[in-house]
């Protein structure tokens, strides 16, 4: 069942605003610029999920590091987990 941009975007708005506070709105209107690039690369209009989440990982709270999780999601979205993956670790 596909979702509406808007609906992704409420669903992540939780998690944007534990994450990044007063800067909540700047990081879901980064995400969905994501989504954008990620669909004029790889032609899914969302990125996975798994991806959404390694972003969200990789920047722990910092809007600077959002933006660079978010170009590396897009440019090559394996790098992403493995940085992600050593966050985790």
């Amino acid at each position: 069942m596909a979702i509406s941009r808007a609906e992704r975007r409420a669903e992540r708005t939780e998690r944007a605003r534990r994450e990044f506070g007063s800067q909540s709105d700047a990081a879901l209107d980064l995400l969905e610029l994501t989504e954008l690039a990620w669909h004029d690369c790889y032609g899914d209009v969302p990125p996975p999920e798994s991806v959404v989440d390694d972003i969200f990982v990789v920047a722990r709270g910092s809007l600077v590091e959002l933006v660079h999780a978010a170009r590396l999601a897009v440019t090559d979205f394996r790098d992403l987990r493995m940085n992600a993956d050593q966050v985790r670790s």
